[in-house]
């Protein structure tokens, strides 16, 4: 009788490694940006990284062993963006308290079986633009770099393009390579913020208010949905698997509702980065590719402890290099918003509005750009089609008159 083991495959295990590495030169950036401008301990970010990691690992290995399906679980990265501009005007405790409200809303989205019905009557252009008005300063972000160190940034920029032509799939991990490159051969890397530590988990008692529940768990919970769950669920439906989506929600938002003390801010499906585990890549055979999700799993756990050591290896880098590595590490998630944003005419309007009011940063009665994003765009959305509907019944009662 053939075991499990004898499933793996070395490019299952390349793939999951792949993917772990690309999750961890991008999106984690922004995980010490948003850290940095909430100016949180290195102790607590330490904590961060490893309750993510944690997370992450855990799920990848028991829920691709389980289903048999290479399912690739990360932190949510444009949650991780919303944070940057939202951190700072929130007690950190209370962004832990709202932290445990969204994953408990997404715990009984998943446990109802409403996943698919909630997403439906959700207008996906004022999801889009909300999303993209959130990356849209990281994006900027990159080209601002340019003014402090020009020779690292456009060497960064200009290897992005060329592996987007040649190798599309390994852009990112090139572009780290690259600035890493530069800086160890300029001399710019600061050996004396390196240390070699285990991470330490830190309890954040949690506390609430109103404030925190509107300005992050709202945004949170629709950027976790409709930005990260939707395009998960679509890479595993596009390569023939069909796992059903209520289990695996539930058990992200379960997990992330216990780690959020610790830092967690939420675990979702990934899926750029699961891509490289679904496709041929990791085996031929679809059958035995789960390998992938639970080598990737491995891996995460692995960093994970050793969280002290990651945060002191980002911090020693030119905070350039971590910009530009974030916004290029977007781009794809910036295009991809923009374009779902602008991809129904009949609500472009409001989806310009909407990324127009969570671009601008904006904050009034204390609520954040993206809360007033959201809501300006539902309205502009709900009038504007009132307007259209109204002249159709009128013609409709004419010809019944």
């Amino acid at each position: 009788m053939k075991t499990r083991f004898q499933d793996f495959s070395l490019s299952a295990l390349v793939a999951g490694f792949i993917a772990t590495l690309i999750s961890y030169a991008g999106p984690l950036v922004i995980i010490f940006q948003a850290a940095h401008s909430a100016q949180l301990s290195a102790a607590e970010l330490s904590s961060w990284v490893w309750a993510i990691s944690i997370g992450s690992g855990l799920l990848g290995v028991l829920l691709s062993l389980r289903y048999q399906v290479p399912l690739v679980i990360a932190w949510s990265a444009p949650g991780s963006a919303l944070l940057v501009a939202l951190l700072p005007g929130v007690v950190y405790a209370e962004a832990v308290g709202a932290y445990l409200v969204a994953n408990l809303v997404i715990l009984l989205v998943g446990l109802s079986g409403a996943f698919d019905r909630i997403v439906g009557k959700l207008p996906s252009a004022i999801s889009a633009a909300m999303l993209a008005g959130i990356l849209f300063s990281f994006g900027t972000g990159l080209f601002v770099s340019l003014k402090s160190q020009p020779a690292l940034v456009l060497a960064m920029f200009v290897t992005y393009l060329l592996f987007k032509r040649l190798a599309a799939r390994y852009a990112v991990l090139a572009v780290l390579v690259c600035g890493v490159s530069i800086t160890l051969l300029s001399g710019e890397l600061n050996r004396s913020a390196l240390v070699i530590g285990l991470a330490t988990p830190v309890w954040t008692t949690p506390a609430f208010s109103w404030h925190a529940l509107l300005s992050i768990s709202l945004p949170l919970v629709m950027v976790a949905l409709t930005g990260q769950f939707v395009p998960g669920i679509a890479v595993l439906r596009n390569d023939g698997y069909r796992t059903p989506a209520s289990p695996i929600i539930s058990s992200n938002a379960l997990v992330s509702l216990l780690l959020a003390p610790f830092g967690c801010h939420g675990l979702n499906l990934a899926a750029i980065t699961a891509a490289i585990c679904t496709g041929r890549e990791s085996h031929d055979d679809p059958g035995r590719r789960y390998w992938a999700g639970v080598c990737g799993g491995v891996f995460y756990l692995l960093l994970g402890v050793f969280g002290a050591t990651l945060v002191s290896l980002f911090t020693a880098f030119p905070a350039a290099l971590i910009a530009a590595l974030a916004g290029l590490a977007l781009f794809g998630a910036i295009a991809g918003a923009l374009a779902g944003a602008m991809s129904v005419p009949s609500d472009r309007e409001a989806a310009l509005i909407t990324f127009l009011v969570t671009a601008s940063g904006m904050s009034f009665l204390g609520l954040s750009a993206a809360f007033w994003g959201l809501i300006f765009g539902l309205f502009a959305h709900l009038l504007l089609n009132l307007r259209r509907r109204a002249p159709q019944a009128g013609r409709a009662g004419v010809q019944v008159d």
